[in-house]
Order: structure tokens, then sequence, then C-alpha cells
């Protein structure tokens, strides 16, 4: 068994893997440990690129985060934020604006404590260990009370989360329930995977991480928009990750489907 680092959170479980390690893993991170470790590796030997696929993604949240301050707007609520990499949501926005504010909600402990290493110093960012379904406990936590003014518009980002939340925790109704609460003008964002168009690609991580503890949930391209119904989608829609306002025509690949990802941006209105 892998020694416990003095700096681990308590209730850490070492022997079962985690996806925001495993993530953090694909992305060249540091905060993963040796059973995310195996469980990653185990993934890379079934799908080749997932390196590209989580680098892709990361690329969405940045490209999201900078359209949004595009349009104004200075509150971020990033759920599911996972271990801090470089190109976080407070990274980007303040180098935009100093002041914007952003709140990260994680439930994975060795998330929030790199989160909190971080982030020590900086007043308008914080972080808050929560459950996504847990509305209220987020919403009116005390760090969401301190950082976010919720009579200004909101931009709630929910970046390769939701599939993670199988249908028995209804994530729609818990959609909902965050956008009654934010005012027009608000934004949620999300990416979500789907093994619509490459079963071949994702249908080996849904194996693999069955016994982890975030198993996987393939939704289409048709629940994705579904999930975001209480906002007006932001041009061109539910669209695979590379499509969605490329930095460049280079940008978007050959056939986009094979990020096996969606993403979308929807408003308030």
């Amino acid at each position: 068994m892998e020694l416990r680092p003095d700096w681990l959170p308590t209730g850490v479980d070492l022997e079962t893997p985690s996806a925001a390690r495993c993530y953090d893993y694909y992305l060249g991170g540091a905060h993963n440990f040796a059973v995310d470790r195996e469980l990653a590796r185990r993934v890379e030997a079934a799908v080749p690129n997932v390196r590209e696929l989580a680098q892709n993604n990361r690329a969405f949240l940045r490209r999201a985060v900078r359209y949004l301050l595009d349009r104004g707007v200075r509150q971020f609520l990033d759920i599911g934020s996972g271990i801090p990499t470089a190109g976080n949501v407070h990274e980007i926005a303040q180098r935009v604006d100093p002041t914007a504010r952003v709140l990260y909600v994680d439930n994975e402990a060795v998330a929030v404590a790199h989160s909190e290493t971080i982030l020590e110093g900086n007043e308008h960012a914080g972080v808050l260990r929560a459950d996504l379904v847990d509305v209220p406990g987020v919403l009116d936590s005390p760090e969401a009370r301190r950082l976010l003014d919720f009579d200004q518009p909101v931009a709630v980002l929910m970046i390769a989360l939701l599939h993670f939340v199988p249908d028995s925790q209804r994530p729609a109704e818990v959609l909902r329930a965050y956008g009654d609460r934010l005012v027009p003008g608000s934004y949620l964002g999300l990416s979500h995977a789907s093994r619509e168009h490459h079963p071949e690609s994702l249908d080996p991580i849904i194996e693999l991480y069955k016994n982890s503890s975030n198993p996987v949930v393939s939704r289409t391209r048709e629940e994705v928009a579904d999930l975001m119904s209480p906002f007006e989608l932001v041009e061109p829609g539910v669209v695979y990750v590379p499509s969605w306002h490329p930095d460049s025509p280079e940008d978007v690949w050959a056939d986009p489907s094979e990020s096996i990802v969606y993403g979308a941006l929807g408003r308030k209105v």
C-alpha cells in the first residue's frame, strides 16, 4: 500500500481510484496516487489518445471562460473543478480583471486541499468541498456568500462533470435548481463525454471506471441539450468541443466527434 503523505486530508481512500486524480494524471499533474496511475495507464492502453482528449476538454474550458469575460461576466462558480492545473478559471479571469471572483467546488478531498494551497492569499477566489447535487449546500455556503453576488450574473461551469452523475441523481432537476437561483444574463457551461459516434473510444473508459469512485455515464447530444434546456444555447449549440469557438481553423479536428466530448454554453434569459 502507498504511504500516506503528511499533507493528505483525512478520509482520502488510497485504495480506490478517483476520476479527479486520474484526470490530473492525464493533464500531466503530480497530485495522483499509485491506484490512480494504475487505472489511468490501463485507460491509456485501451484509449491511447486519452491525454489528448483531456487536454482538448481543458482547452474548451479556457475558451468558454474567455468568451464569458468578453461578455462582461466577472463571477464564476466552477463545480467539479478537480485538481488545480495550469490554466485554471481564476488564472484566466483574473488576468483580464484582477477583481474577478471564482468559487471552485469539488467533493474530492485532494482537489480541495491543493486548491486551498494555490488560492492562499487570493481574496477573490476560494474553494468549497461539496457535492453538485447539494444545491443549497453550494449556493448558500459561507464561501458562496463571501465571493458571489447572485443579484448579478454568474457563470456556472460543470466541465467534464455530468458524465459522473447517473440519472438516479436527477441531473436535469439539479441543473434546473441552479438555474432558478441565477439572474438573467447568467450562464451555464458544461462538457460531457458521449459514446454516440465513437463507442470504441468511450466504452473502455466506461468499463475501466466501473469500479472507481466515479463510474462514467454516456449521454447523447440530444440528452446533453435536454440538460441545458433551462438556458438559451449560445451558438453553435451542443457540439464536439474542438468545434466550439476554436481559436483558429487549425484547432478543429478533421473529425471533431473523435474528441468524444460535447461542449455547450447557455445563457439564462
